[in-house]
């Protein structure tokens, strides 16, 4: 991927585009997903759409009580691979602990042969700081860094799979780069920073994966999914999210250019189904479409990416320091 790639070239899709517009008509029988936080907000509907397309969804969940409840009644248990409920299988696993995350991977290669599609979807956003691990910042942590080793430890079920893998940034990646010499904020705590510097590692590892797996046909794609209110907004109290004039009094949403989580999900299904994709990867996409880069100047809620979130130097850097971090198996491109 180079930067003059990264410019949008005629999608049939759009901002209004909702997870049915984009999967109306394809037939996903056969084929395997993995979905992060397929339990809720976006991740939720992102599986609900899959499935509805006849994949078998498999949904890492940090609280698989709740995911039961979200994607239907439970079966019970299913032995080593977590538990069943209505069609998809979900199996515990928290981002934060790297233990839980290769246990939930070792389970996902227990029963299956490959991966075609990986969504990182689940995410949390301007948390009061927490220290996960061996002091890492929580938000880069969960967000980043246990994605990272979910697919490496996957990496050779979605290389069976020729897969796409399609990872959640957000506009929030316009708020900083990310911060080398201190990206665990242990010189003093700002969640919106963490927060943007999480988002910004999205997009950088989307760069490096589809540089390292495009030999074995994997591609991967980062994206904004838009503005929504889902349960990403759970640690901001109501007034934080009035005086950001995101909701009303009562929490109903009324500021400008907000998405339906229907449409929400669409630029992450359009990116891992769309033949207009073929070929195509280390990219950045918004709105069922790629994304212009946008100048250092350029407002948050004007769109596009930041070069430094398409930075393929930048993305290897982050590459070597998150495989130092987490000890997870290197992929060889």
């Amino acid at each position: 991927m180079t930067t003059s790639d990264q410019r949008p070239f005629g999608s049939p899709f759009s901002f209004t585009s909702t997870a049915e517009d984009v999967m109306a008509g394809l037939d996903l029988s056969g084929r395997t997903a993995v979905v992060t936080g397929g339990y809720s907000g976006l991740g939720l509907e992102t599986a609900r759409a899959l499935r509805g397309a006849g994949a078998r969804v498999i949904v890492p969940a940090r609280r698989p009580g709740a995911a039961r409840a979200a994607l239907g009644s439970a079966d019970g248990r299913d032995g080593r691979d977590g538990y069943q409920a209505d069609g998809y299988e979900i199996v515990p696993m928290d981002l934060a602990d790297l233990g839980s995350v290769r246990a939930a991977a070792a389970r996902i290669a227990g029963s299956a042969t490959a991966v075609d599609l990986l969504f990182a979807c689940a995410g949390v956003m301007a948390t009061p700081e927490r220290r996960v691990g061996p002091g890492w910042e929580g938000q880069f942590a969960a967000n980043h860094l246990g994605h990272f080793a979910l697919v490496c430890e996957l990496h050779p079920l979605l290389a069976a799979a020729g897969a796409r893998v399609v990872v959640h940034s957000s506009a929030g990646h316009a708020l900083t780069d990310v911060r080398w010499r201190d990206p665990h904020f242990r010189t003093g705590y700002d969640k919106w920073l963490a927060y943007g510097q999480s988002k910004t590692a999205n997009a950088l590892f989307a760069v490096h994966l589809d540089a390292l797996g495009r030999r074995d046909g994997v591609r991967a794609f980062a994206l904004h999914p838009g503005k929504i209110i889902t349960g990403l907004q759970r640690e901001m109290t109501l007034r934080e999210q009035i005086d950001r004039g995101w909701v009303d009094e009562h929490g109903t949403v009324v500021g400008a250019d907000f998405k339906t989580p229907s449409q929400g999900a669409a630029t992450g299904l359009w990116a891992a189904t769309s033949p207009l994709l073929d070929g195509r990867g280390g990219l950045y996409l918004e709105d069922c479409e790629v994304a212009r880069v946008a100048g250092p100047d350029t407002p948050m809620d004007d769109g596009g990416v930041r070069p430094y979130a398409v930075d393929p130097a930048a993305a290897a850097r982050l590459w070597e320091l998150s495989l130092a971090a987490t000890g997870a198996a290197p992929v060889i491109g």
